[in-house]
């Protein structure tokens, strides 16, 4: 009833404010084809082929198929991590439980968006875009190391039974087929949460005496990362915070990406309990080791 409730309430803002629900989908249209879509389509296609092409798979090390699963998805951007480790669950590669503290762990933003974009465009200095994009990979491997020792004493769980190859299926045509799915996805909750998070900010600072410039800043920021990323560079840039207020927009992610992750987790069967863990532990860590770099 909460749900059906919460659904009527946003179908009628969408409607008593179409001008704002339209400005913000078309933000989101124009973040998606300009921003995402070039450096995400290609590196999903490459990233699918290599695990749709056949190999003895399961003769591996443990670690090496760590290594090739965090290597792959998490420097592609976001949701790539999540494509990887879903398709090596589904490829036997994984294990139920290494796929859900994988997800968790291979979760970054690309090296061109952070370095070039945030760090070059926005900090203007490359330097702070490598000390942002180190403070994300460090939370996120020492998270990942920890989950391993705690879960050392428990029994391992075996990985499924891989899938086998038909020679008759071409892996880039797989490939291609599988990223559109995955692309549409990103369009949608991009579009769908840039649009949601301008109705909020709008509807918010109209009810309550709170700034607009603050408000739309923390509400892009919880529902998308990088319309948030913008909102904060148009109202702080030169502000004494303004360097430690991205790399927390950068670590919260938005239900944006949240919501990407979960979808490919789901189809492939994951737990996302770590995930969730490992969110929090960075939204903690990431501000503090980039403050401290910094």
């Amino acid at each position: 009833m909460i749900n059906v409730t919460i659904i009527w309430a946003l179908i009628i803002l969408f409607i008593i404010q179409p001008d704002v629900a339209h400005e913000g989908a078309v933000s989101g249209a124009q973040l998606f084809l300009h921003a995402l879509l070039p450096y995400l389509l290609p590196y999903i296609i490459l990233t699918q082929w290599l695990l749709k092409m056949p190999t003895n798979r399961l003769q591996k090390s443990q670690w090496s198929r760590y290594i090739k699963a965090y290597v792959l998805g998490s420097f592609g951007g976001f949701p790539v991590g999540a494509v990887t480790v879903s398709e090596m669950k589904r490829s036997g590669e994984l294990s139920p439980r290494e796929s859900s503290l994988l997800l968790a762990a291979c979760h970054a933003p690309g090296p061109m968006f952070i370095i070039g974009f945030v760090g070059n465009e926005l900090l203007g200095s490359v330097a702070s875009g490598w000390k942002l994009l180190i403070a994300i990979h460090l939370a996120n491997v020492v998270f990942f190391l920890l989950s391993i020792l705690f879960l050392q004493g428990q029994p391992m769980q075996q990985t499924q039974q891989a899938i086998p190859f038909d020679p008759r299926t071409s892996p880039l045509l797989s490939s291609i087929k599988d990223s559109s799915s995955v692309i549409l996805l990103v369009a949608t909750t991009v579009i769908f949460f840039s649009s949601l998070g301008n109705v909020l900010s709008h509807v918010v600072s109209a009810i309550f005496p709170v700034d607009m410039e603050i408000t739309k800043t923390l509400l892009l920021a919880v529902f998308e990362m990088t319309s948030g990323v913008q909102a904060a560079t148009e109202y702080f840039s030169g502000a004494t915070i303004y360097p430690l207020l991205i790399a927390a927009i950068i670590s919260i992610n938005g239900l944006s990406i949240h919501m990407q992750v979960m979808t490919l987790a789901k189809g492939a069967s994951i737990s996302i309990l770590p995930y969730i863990a490992g969110r929090a532990w960075n939204i903690i860590l990431v501000p503090l080791l980039f403050l401290w770099m910094y």
